[in-house]
């Protein structure tokens, strides 16, 4: 593919000579000849100069580079973008494997492809365009809308409501039972039932090997557009807002509630009963015990403010010399309070 028609199907400008021949992109270290590759920090400048690729996504060219430039405002998005070009998986053909179990009562809309031993439930409904890869499992009465993809291992359970374009990674859980319990007088617990469901919205990913349990009563609920990363736990009645990023080995608790555009970085958990609101960005291995302000940044468990934690952090490196010094200061104050008493004794 030409560089000048990777240009156009991005809507971008070219610098240089567009009839470059493209074929694929690479990072800048792993970039040769053909490939097209990308500047998004301006730290990582020095390094444009060695690569290799003969062709860069930038904001602005570069002088003394013998390369061609797309110029865009988001270098790494449109990388990206020009990904999606080169590389697209592959779609099972469209058709209902003879291995695979659908339920007479459940709807299936067109072009949809269910792989072997994939088993749809009595009274489901697919929309069009839905891909089911092997071992896949819907419960019974789950709605699911168009352009589904579902990946092998994936299940959804009963009466679980999933909205157009969502990814499921492998082995993800959607509507899995709460973790609910009440403690008998004796020690002993007695189940409660989970009778609540997930409700997935439009454009969310979850990537493999995460749960998103169902509600005891009401819903739990995943709003439009967000992401989350493998080995996530989103607990019962919890709310993902939109565009959330939840990344790995992260865990909610219980009705746990994240507005607009909330990030958690990797082992991030939460209690329940709390609200991250909107923009704020919880650090890796933080631990939330309560409400995290609009827009802020906290980090450490308990978590608080990052700035502050960074501080403590610094802080806390050094505390056996601090230590030190106090048991050497409280030992020279003891002295010089027996030299005082003993002065004001010979008086």
């Amino acid at each position: 593919m030409k560089l000048r028609e990777i240009a156009d199907a991005l809507g971008r400008r070219v610098e240089g000579d567009g009839e470059t021949e493209i074929a694929g992109v690479a990072g800048m270290e792993q970039a040769g000849p053909g490939h097209l590759t990308f500047l998004a920090n301006p730290k990582y400048a020095p390094k444009v100069k060695h690569t290799k690729a003969s062709a860069i996504l930038v904001t602005a060219p570069i002088p003394g580079l013998d390369a061609a430039f797309v110029v865009t405002e988001d270098p790494y998005l449109d990388f990206a973008r020009a990904l999606a070009l080169f590389y697209q998986p592959p779609r099972p053909a469209p058709g209902i494997h003879a291995l695979a179990c659908v339920a007479p009562s459940a709807v299936v809309g067109e072009n949809a492809s269910i792989g072997p031993f994939a088993v749809v439930g009595e009274r489901v409904r697919i929309g069009r365009n839905a891909v089911l890869h092997p071992h896949v499992v819907v419960y019974e009465g789950a709605e699911i809308g168009d352009d589904f993809l579902a990946h092998s291992h994936a299940a959804v359970r009963e009466f679980c409501r999933i909205g157009n374009r969502v990814i499921l990674q492998n082995g993800v859980v959607v509507g899995g039972d709460g973790f609910g319990f009440a403690k008998r007088a004796d020690g002993t617990h007695f189940k409660i039932a989970q009778s609540g469901v997930t409700v997935i919205e439009d454009d969310v990913e979850v990537q493999t090997l995460t749960s998103v349990d169902r509600a005891t009563v009401g819903e739990t609920r995943v709003k439009r557009g967000a992401k989350i990363d493998s080995l996530v736990q989103v607990g019962h009645a919890c709310t993902v807002g939109e565009d959330n990023i939840i990344c790995a080995q992260a865990g909610l608790a219980g009705s746990t509630v994240l507005e607009r555009n909330v990030l958690l970085a990797g082992q991030a958990g939460s209690a329940g009963h709390l609200t991250v609101h909107e923009g704020a960005i919880v650090y890796a291995q933080s631990g939330l015990g309560g409400d995290v302000p609009a827009g802020s940044r906290v980090s450490g468990s308990p978590a608080f403010a990052a700035g502050e934690w960074l501080r403590a952090i610094t802080a806390f490196q050094k505390l056996p010399d601090l230590l030190k010094t106090v048991r050497e200061l409280k030992k020279k104050v003891e002295e010089l309070e027996r030299d005082a008493k003993s002065n004001a004794a010979s008086k």
